[in-house]
């Protein structure tokens, strides 16, 4: 380098130095500002010391006010009082809402938690469970569509009926009805439903009041119904069996048998458990070579010879050989052989030599895999031919066919698009697969983000899409329209595994737990505040005694008709009757009881069914009233 060089380096890292300095100052700068503001405004508010400095603090840091209500409502929802808790859902939510009374009530702060944080976990949540109930859900509304339907029917017109008449018979002011209906249904967009009414001049206001009264009293009738029903909503969907005497863990392992998800049936491709080894009929003895005719014989080649055995390691003094390398047998080699218990026992020794205990030839990792079938010379062959074929140190568990488990027989054929499940060493595993023109899927910590934002955007606009039909606007909602494309990605992949993967178990639910917990807090920041200013006489006594009658009379209804007239599983059951009334917290607390994800497959017909109806229902109430 010359000295010009050097010089112009020279003055450019002064330079650097001197923009890096500036840039520092600015910026300690702006954070003494902040600061400054920061403990101004904390400051100003202050006013009763220890605890009014914290709820200042809270309220100005929204982000603590969630984390704070999960943590403190996780904890709380365990604890058990004669068999009876919250639930880790309706926990956060109580506190949650405690902590926004008591900031609003006592030092008149409002915390506004991001409206955006509660859009995005929602949707999140929405998204894990349609990704985990996906391939069970097409199947249970194959088996049971119409009774889905029935009971969002049942749910969603008994609910109108009990608020519209009951209104009537208490004699409550306009307006109060619809925000019941909205509040008894955890739909906020039955209250937007109803403020259209008043806007497009459809509603007219009775002599001595004024519309914005009739939009006061809707709040009002939302704000205290909501709470109320979203607490007692999950307690009644999770003890409904316990109430009627079934045990609930039973009846969700009930159902997932029933819907080939438990018993001696394997997981479905892709999803949660598909690479469980189990217990296979194979094992890998050692063996030491004794038998002149196998001396040259390369590894490949015996097991086209013996097709029930593979020998997976060779070792040779210090070496170790694996199958890959083909390599050739000498006397006194010994050699790792997978195959048949009975094969192994019957001619082990007659057929090779002496069992010696050698770990070395014994080590061998076994992983399970699934493999998509491509078009190749292989499809259309049985399994039997397949596996003299393709079959080197691989075990068949299983083949799918359009998610639907096949039998593992010697003349089963196989054909494009099925999909086996085999359990072998990596090496063997990835052979076949080459051979069967496809890549082996296993199960992974990694998750497929790409899939993920996709399915996650498709969900968002498909819900987003909103058709105004008589001045009501019809959408599937934002929330419903992941949960779908999650049950659609899900179900594509128990026919390709390739497709929209890896998602792995752990993240899915975390998603799940994390988004509806943020979702219930930022929902608690939003109504707290209004309770107390909903409290105003008699006329509160009115609004929670029928909110909680509607939100817990209908699914009641509904549950009978299910268990008695057409004898649904109840765990099903359970998750259809939240389904219908729009509540995925009781369906989060249906899944705990069973201990079973199961609820999950008769949810999602009724919600988007009644999700639809109780805005046309909200509507017909602020003119009918």
């Amino acid at each position: 380098m010359n000295m010009d060089q050097l010089n112009h380096a020279s003055q450019w890292m002064k330079s650097q130095r001197r923009t890096l300095l500036l840039t520092l100052s600015l910026f300690l700068f702006s954070s003494r500002l902040m600061a400054a503001e920061s403990v101004e405004a904390l400051a100003q508010h202050e006013t009763s010391g220890l605890f009014g400095f914290l709820f200042t603090y809270i309220a100005h840091n929204p982000f603590v006010f969630l984390f704070l209500s999960i943590a403190i409502g996780y904890p709380l929802g365990k604890v058990t009082i004669k068999g009876i808790n919250l639930g880790s859902t309706a926990g956060t939510l109580v506190v949650g809402v405690g902590i926004a009374l008591t900031a609003f009530s006592v030092y008149g702060l409002h915390i506004d938690a991001p409206g955006l944080v509660s859009d995005i976990f929602l949707m999140m949540f929405m998204y894990a469970i349609g990704m985990k109930v996906g391939p069970q859900f097409f199947s249970g509304l194959a088996r049971g569509g119409l009774d889905f339907v029935v009971i969002g029917l049942i749910v969603v017109f008994s609910n109108f009926i009990i608020v519209f008449f009951g209104s009537k018979l208490l004699d409550l002011a306009p307006g109060y009805a619809a925000g019941i209906i909205s509040g008894s249904y955890t739909v906020t967009a039955v209250m937007g439903v109803a403020q259209s009414a008043i806007n497009s001049g459809a509603v007219k206001a009775p002599a001595g009041m004024t519309l914005d009264q009739i939009s006061a009293n809707i709040a009002a009738g939302y704000a205290i119904s909501y709470i109320l029903s979203s607490v007692f909503i999950i307690l009644l969907i999770k003890y409904l069996p316990a109430m009627f005497g079934i045990d609930p863990v039973k009846a969700g392992k009930d159902a997932e048998a029933d819907f080939g998800a438990g018993g001696d049936a394997e997981a479905l491709p892709s999803t949660n458990g598909f690479s469980n080894l189990g217990v296979l009929p194979l094992d890998i003895r050692a063996y030491r070579v004794d038998h002149q005719e196998l001396v040259g014989q390369g590894v490949e080649a015996l097991f086209h010879r013996y097709p029930h055995a593979a020998i997976l390691k060779v070792v040779r003094g210090d070496e170790v050989f694996d199958a890959s390398d083909n390599p050739q047998l000498q006397l006194g080699d010994v050699i790792g052989i997978r195959g048949d218990y009975h094969v192994l026992i019957e001619g082990g020794e007659s057929t090779v030599g002496v069992e010696v205990d050698e770990p070395r030839a014994r080590n061998v990792d076994i992983e399970v895999a699934d493999i998509h079938l491509g078009k190749s010379a292989y499809t259309g062959k049985t399994i039997e031919e397949m596996s003299k074929e393709v079959g080197f140190g691989i075990y068949m568990k299983a083949v799918f066919r359009q998610g639907h488990q096949l039998p593992i027989l010697p003349k089963t054929v196989v054909e494009v698009g099925d999909v086996i499940r085999v359990a072998g060493s990596d090496w063997c595993v990835k052979q076949a697969a080459k051979k069967l023109n496809s890549n082996p899927i296993v199960e992974s910590t990694l998750t497929e983000t790409f899939y993920l934002a996709l399915s996650l955007l498709i969900g968002y606009v498909c819900g987003h899409l909103s058709v105004t039909l008589g001045g009501i606007p019809f959408a599937l909602g934002t929330s419903a329209g992941c949960m779908l494309t999650g049950i659609v990605f899900s179900f594509l992949r128990t026919r390709n595994p390739a497709f929209g993967g890896p998602m792995s178990e752990g993240a899915r639910s975390f998603l799940q737990d994390i988004g509806l917990s943020l979702f219930v807090a930022v929902l608690a920041a939003t109504v707290g505040p209004k309770i107390l200013a909903s409290f105003q006489g008699i006329v509160v006594i009115k609004i929670a005694g029928l909110g909680l009658v509607a939100a817990l009379l209908p699914p009641l209804l509904a549950w009978i008709y299910g268990l008695y007239f057409r004898k649904m599983n109840p765990a099903i059951l359970a998750g259809a009757c939240a389904g219908g009334r729009n509540s995925t917290p009781a369906m989060k607390g249906a899944q705990d009881e069973c201990q079973s994800d199961m609820p999950a497959v008769g949810y999602p017909v009724p919600y988007a069914l009644t999700s639809m109806i109780v805005l046309v229902l909200g509507y017909l109430t602020m003119v009918l009233y």
